[in-house]
């Protein structure tokens, strides 16, 4: 397999990954503070990446359509916690699941109602619009170099939040054990708006920035969600390090599988059918990697608690 081809295969699925971090970090933490199936998180990625790319092509500034995009969406996600879902808190999962599903659908015919049907493009900051040579004879997408640049610097954010301040100590403590921390005093209501917000803004900024490589189109968080609860299922409910490790693997297989796996085939099939059966196979691999982790580590590679 040509080497130049598994670096770049390698740096996607690198971006990739990262991408899911983001969303995933939000969900788990509202999954493992509040025990809330949010299904209508995939809705926020989407309206996110829908004002972003609006609030860029009407300015015509990429920078302040993803700043006041992530804005916006924080502020509709505080909304939306405290006009509605507040209420599903108590609520058996099941009510979870169907109120937060018709949200889902709420969101997509809304977005259809003001946008139209049509994906709407929107296209890259023009100094990161082209290649960037990282050797000689290797060059790779300066703009996808960015989104490495910035999952990581959000994740290293997030870790530092999380695990040395007084907040992420709420934060791990309202995930580990809610009824105790509301004993103690920690304003589990509150943070949970708080933390909601955080991962509106942060699905808004994925969104935002996977706009320019994917399309902005009605229905694009439903995928991304199924990917981001897989992803807080391999690293664990409530773990900040398990969702950004479970991203980083589901990235990376997930890329692996539809890019890599059918050079591979080839060694065994001729090109087409190689081509076929890597596209049939590819999709299946994440959810082979979760039920491998799911066997010899029933509640992910590291659990918040317990």
């Amino acid at each position: 397999m040509d080497a130049v081809l598994l670096v770049e295969q390698s740096l996607n699925g690198l971006q990739f990954g990262l991408m899911l971090f983001l969303l995933a970090a939000g969900l788990t933490l509202v999954f493992g503070i509040m025990d809330m199936v949010n299904l209508a998180h995939g809705s926020l990625y989407m309206v996110g990446a829908y004002l972003v790319a609006t609030i860029a092509l009407a300015s015509g500034s990429f920078w302040l359509g993803l700043g006041l995009g992530m804005l916006a969406t924080a502020a509709l996600a505080a909304v939306l916690e405290r006009g509605l879902l507040r209420h599903f808190y108590r609520r058996d999962h099941l009510s979870q699941v169907l109120g937060t599903f018709a949200v889902l659908l709420m969101a997509n015919e809304g977005v259809r109602m003001v946008w139209g049907s049509q994906p709407i493009a929107l296209n890259p900051p023009q100094a990161l619009a082209g290649p960037v040579e990282l050797w000689p004879g290797f060059s790779y997408s300066a703009y996808r170099l960015f989104i490495i640049a910035v999952g990581v610097a959000v994740a290293l954010v997030l870790y530092a939040l999380v695990t040395r301040t007084r907040l992420g100590m709420q934060v791990r403590a309202g995930a580990s054990n809610r009824d105790m921390a509301l004993a103690m005093g920690v304003p589990v209501g509150r943070l949970f708006s708080g933390v909601f917000a955080l991962g509106a803004a942060l699905c808004a900024l994925a969104g935002g920035l996977l706009g320019p490589l994917l399309a902005v189109q009605v229905g694009m968080g439903e995928s991304i969600l199924i990917l981001a609860f897989v992803v807080i299922v391999i690293g664990g409910i409530g773990s900040m390090r398990g969702a950004f490790f479970g991203a980083l693997l589901v990235g990376g297989v997930d890329t692996a599988g539809r890019t890599l796996l059918p050079v591979a085939l080839q060694w065994l099939w001729p090109g087409e059918a190689a081509a076929h059966a890597g596209a049939t196979v590819a999709p299946i691999l994440i959810y082979v990697l979760m039920a491998a982790v799911l066997f010899w580590k029933p509640r992910g590679l590291f659990p918040a608690h317990g």
